[in-house]
Parts: structure tokens; C-alpha cells; sequence
């Protein structure tokens, strides 16, 4: 385990130890969209659906509620497990727990997104980021900020279109293949994010980025909310996705602890 693994563990179990005794609770950020009716998937899945199976009080005089949910593995605030578009990799279940805390590594785009609403975050915008704070650390969490999460959850808006149903008309920002090459080759990560439907960009038809990245063992984080509460170095990422076995990703539940 490396050494800034070590600390960002280390710091974590110090957090949770204080817990007990009470803690800062505005450095807790939750980056996940609720579950509900207005939750967007990818155009080709099944949407997310919930229903009331019994909710009231029963005849024994005690409340009593219950629900069942079905949805697509890649719809709202979700991990892409390795094996999504990596043959042979990691399935859900597998992701090692340790891969799902690192340090946050907040690339801010939303300018360059303004000007070209399928921009794509290129090896120069880590560069950027590396001038101001350093090296990309081992065992980070690199998220793209897009400012996109904005149009979260009007459908049309999100995914770029008026048809949304068409993936072929698709419009949204995401990583480019040069800085997914990148940090595969030049960096340690353990895993990607951003506040769009996907890592590649609305009109991808390759999908090279989740070839890369999750070829490499990689994982995707999509659809994160509220990117703008982080800063772009410091925060502690948590990202627990629902424990699938096989699956080719899942619902997460993201939050991040500001320094």
C-alpha cells in the first residue's frame, strides 16, 4: 500500500472514530442525485421505477412500509465496474474496497464547456491542474467538472437532445481518449468521474474512453451531483456502489469530506 494510501486510510479511520464524539458535519458533501421518478438513464436501459407494496398500519396496530425498485445498473448517480467495457475485468463486486476512497482530483472545465457543449477534457487540462496543485496523487479519484449537473434532471437538457431517446443525437461533455491514454499510462489512479451521463461525450460512437479506462481496471463514476461544492484538491472521496455480483456497474452512494 503506498504511502499517501496510507494516510488517506489512515485519515478516514480517524474521522470515523471521532464520529462517536461528533463532527464537523459541514465538510460532509453528498454527490448523489436521489432515486425517483425524474432519475435519467442512458436512452437504451430500463428507467428507474419504485412502488409502494405496503405502507400504512396493520391490523396489529404498528406501522409497516415496504417498496420494490427496478432499474438499469447504469442509470442516475452510478458506477461503471471495469468489466462494463473491459473483457475479463473487474465486475461490481470485485472493485476493492480501497479503490473506492481517494484523494479528489477536481478538474474544473465548466469555462470550456460554455463555448462547446461537447467539449472534451484534453491532457493539457491535467496539466493545468498539475501546475497549480501538483502531481495527480496515487490512488485519486480524477473527477471532470463540467458544470453540467445544472440541467440535472431535465432530460431534454441532460443529454443535449430533443430527442434523448436517439443516442444518435446526443450532446454532453466528457473525457477525451488522449487524457484517458494518459492517465492509464502516466498516472496511478483508481478510478474516474464526472457530472454527465457518460465518461465519453454525447456524440461518441466508439466509446473509446470506457475502453481505455476500463481496460486498465479502471471504474467510472457518472452523473455525480454537486461538483461545484468541491475544491479542486483536498477533499476525501467515498464512492459505495450497490454490491452486485457480476455486475457491470451499479447505483452509488457518493460523498466527499472537504479538508
Amino acid at each position: 500500500m503506498c504511502l499517501l494510501r496510507m494516510i488517506t486510510m489512515g485519515a478516514l479511520l480517524v474521522w470515523a472514530g471521532t464520529a462517536a464524539a461528533g463532527i464537523d458535519e459541514a465538510k460532509l458533501v453528498d454527490l448523489t442525485h436521489p432515486f425517483d421518478e425524474h432519475t435519467i438513464a442512458w436512452p437504451t436501459n430500463k428507467p428507474f421505477t419504485w412502488e409502494k407494496t405496503a405502507w400504512g398500519t396493520t391490523e396489529g396496530g404498528y406501522w409497516y412500509a415496504s417498496g420494490d425498485f427496478t432499474m438499469s445498473e447504469h442509470g442516475g448517480t452510478h458506477m461503471d465496474a471495469p468489466i462494463h467495457f473491459g473483457k475479463d475485468r473487474l465486475p461490481l463486486d470485485a472493485v476493492p474496497i480501497q479503490k473506492l476512497v481517494g484523494p479528489a482530483v477536481v478538474i474544473d472545465v465548466t469555462k470550456a464547456v460554455e463555448q462547446d457543449r461537447d467539449y472534451r477534457l484534453t491532457v493539457a487540462d491535467i496539466a493545468g491542474w498539475e501546475r497549480r496543485h501538483g502531481r495527480i496523487p496515487n490512488g485519486a479519484i480524477v473527477l471532470m467538472r463540467t458544470g453540467w449537473g445544472k440541467y440535472w434532471p431535465d432530460k431534454k437538457k441532460y443529454l443535449g437532445s430533443d430527442t434523448p431517446q436517439d443516442v444518435t443525437t446526443l450532446h454532453f461533455p466528457g473525457f477525451s481518449g488522449e487524457a484517458a491514454e494518459f492517465l492509464v499510462r502516466e498516472r496511478k489512479i483508481d478510478g474516474v468521474g464526472l457530472d454527465t451521463p457518460s465518461m465519453d461525450y454525447g456524440p461518441s460512437r466508439d466509446f473509446i474512453v470506457h475502453r481505455i479506462l476500463n481496460g486498465a481496471d479502471i471504474y467510472g463514476l457518472e452523473n455525480i451531483a454537486h461538483l461545484d461544492r468541491l475544491p479542486a484538491a483536498g477533499a476525501t472521496l467515498i464512492a459505495l456502489p450497490i454490491k452486485i455480483a457480476g455486475g457491470t456497474g451499479g447505483p452509488v452512494r457518493i460523498i466527499a469530506i472537504l479538508p
